[in-house]
């Protein structure tokens, strides 16, 4: 028996699926007069899409501060069930930000129960962290568990290709050609040499040992990472304390962190657990990168095996040139440095160009650098490569 011909769907109108999507994109004062009916679900994003968009962005000139998504937590929860229903998480965190950014919702993130119902990502962290000092008892453990939630999956995503990369810098760094017996590495040793494998004796025999140095018995390198906490480098400041716990872990490394304003806070001790190294920043104030860079240059003993790595965007509120001074002082001494005028996944950073072409012209790389490109970065400064920016922008130099 032959099943009955089904007859395709009818493919929709492209003019009608056109005007559809405009209708979507633009909001109810695109649409013409009169309006075709929406179906129920495009509805649904019609009204989830204008709670947020239809109403003038705060920041723009003459625009006058409206409500928000709503006068009560409980609103704002379901207007948060509804864009997880509708819209992809890529999309969900960016309709999050926007919301926090154009309708001030950050002080209903003071609400424990609202809280839980957002999605957590950089971005809401960095505003968590802004709000630390103002954080009710009640909120607190919730959001700490926001926090901790977001750097777990930032050390699954990185740490193991972090590790790679810096141990394969120190490891090659650190073979020598003539090793004594004992610091022969038999592994590297018959993998180079396999080509001289006697199938008749069933042996190989070596013509070049590969050893290696002090590093399986001694810290090969030190690393400082100088952080900026200043208000507009809140995702820099969660990947550097995910990436100093990961350094930290290296063995063959000795890592510090240091974060600054106007104040500096050497926040080593706490390296173990990067959740309470975020809970020790304090987001946004001055900036004194001169200052920061002093505290460094006090503690560091073995110049010529130090990489000092300054997250910052350069907006200097101290002294004018004392910044070029200190990096050039460092230079002289051996010390590696490196400028991350960011450390993100968004695009091109807001920086002091002035400044950046300064240290560029002292032979120190400047530029933006996303996570997923800081392990191999931080590899060439190790090994003593040269640093190259993952994407070329202003501002960036190489050594």
């Amino acid at each position: 028996m032959t099943a009955p011909d089904v007859p395709p769907a009818p493919l929709p109108d492209p003019a009608a699926e056109r005007a559809r999507r405009w209708r979507l994109v633009l909001g109810a004062p695109a649409a013409p007069d009169p309006a075709p009916p929406l179906s129920a679900r495009d509805a649904a994003l019609d009204r989830t899409l204008a709670a947020l968009y239809e109403r003038p962005d705060p920041a723009s000139p003459g625009a006058d501060r409206t409500g928000g998504l709503g006068a009560s937590a409980p609103s704002v929860t379901r207007w948060l069930g509804d864009v997880r229903t509708h819209f992809p998480s890529s999309v969900v965190q960016v309709m999050q930000r926007d919301a926090i950014d154009r309708l001030g919702l950050a002080a209903l993130l003071l609400e424990p129960e609202l809280l839980a119902e957002v999605t957590p990502d950089v971005h809401l962290v960095g505003v968590l962290l802004s709000l630390r000092q103002a954080l009710p008892e009640r909120t607190r453990e919730t959001a700490r568990t926001v926090v901790r939630t977001v750097v777990a999956e930032l050390e699954r995503r990185l740490a193991s290709r972090t590790r790679t990369a810096v141990r394969g810098a120190l490891d090659r760094g650190a073979r020598v050609r003539r090793p004594r017996h004992r610091d022969i590495d038999w592994n590297r040793t018959i993998a180079a040499n396999l080509v001289h494998y006697l199938p008749e004796h069933r042996t190989l025999v070596p013509e070049r040992l590969v050893g290696r140095g002090r590093a399986d018995r001694a810290v090969g390198k030190d690393v400082f990472l100088c952080v900026d906490q200043s208000g507009s480098m809140a995702a820099s400041v969660v990947y550097a304390a995910v990436f100093g716990a990961v350094l930290a872990s290296i063995r063959t490394l000795t890592t510090r962190l240091v974060v600054f304003d106007t104040a500096v806070v050497d926040l080593t001790e706490a390296l173990d657990d990067p959740v309470d190294v975020l809970f020790g920043t304090r987001l946004g104030g001055g900036t004194d990168i001169a200052r920061a860079l002093a505290h460094c240059q006090q503690r560091i003993t073995r110049p010529a095996e130090t990489v000092l790595v300054l997250i910052s965007d350069l907006y200097e509120g101290g002294v004018r040139g004392e910044l070029t001074k200190r990096v050039a002082a460092l230079r002289a001494s051996g010390v590696r440095c490196l400028v991350l005028l960011a450390l993100c996944d968004e695009g091109a950073p807001a920086y002091d160009h002035r400044q950046a072409a300064e240290l560029a012209a002292l032979g120190v790389p400047a530029f933006a650098c996303t996570p997923d490109a800081f392990p191999e970065v931080m590899a060439a400064a190790l090994e003593g490569r040269p640093v190259v920016p993952p994407t070329a922008g202003e501002g960036a130099g190489t050594r």
